[in-house]
């Protein structure tokens, strides 16, 4: 025998980063012309790219500041 289907009575809060919202602060991570995650500091956006990078070296990754409205380049690895 089939249960009922139970809705709760108040439906949960979902935390989703969207990448079609324009960004208006923070470091965005651009893989391949794609907008895919968003860091609070410089630092840590261009650590994952470079990380990124180091794993897979034909993906183009590019660093997104929000507050200036500009794709950084990476500089190359030390």
């Amino acid at each position: 025998m089939k249960k009922p289907l139970t809705i709760p009575d108040e439906p949960q809060p979902r935390n989703i980063t969207r990448a079609d919202l324009v960004m208006t602060e923070g470091f965005g991570l651009e893989v391949d012309g794609r907008m895919k995650t968003v860091f609070p500091t410089l630092q840590a956006a261009q650590k994952r790219a470079r990380d990124l990078k180091a794993e897979f070296p034909m993906l183009q990754v590019k660093v997104y500041d929000a507050v200036e409205k500009k794709l950084l380049e990476l500089s190359p690895t030390e």
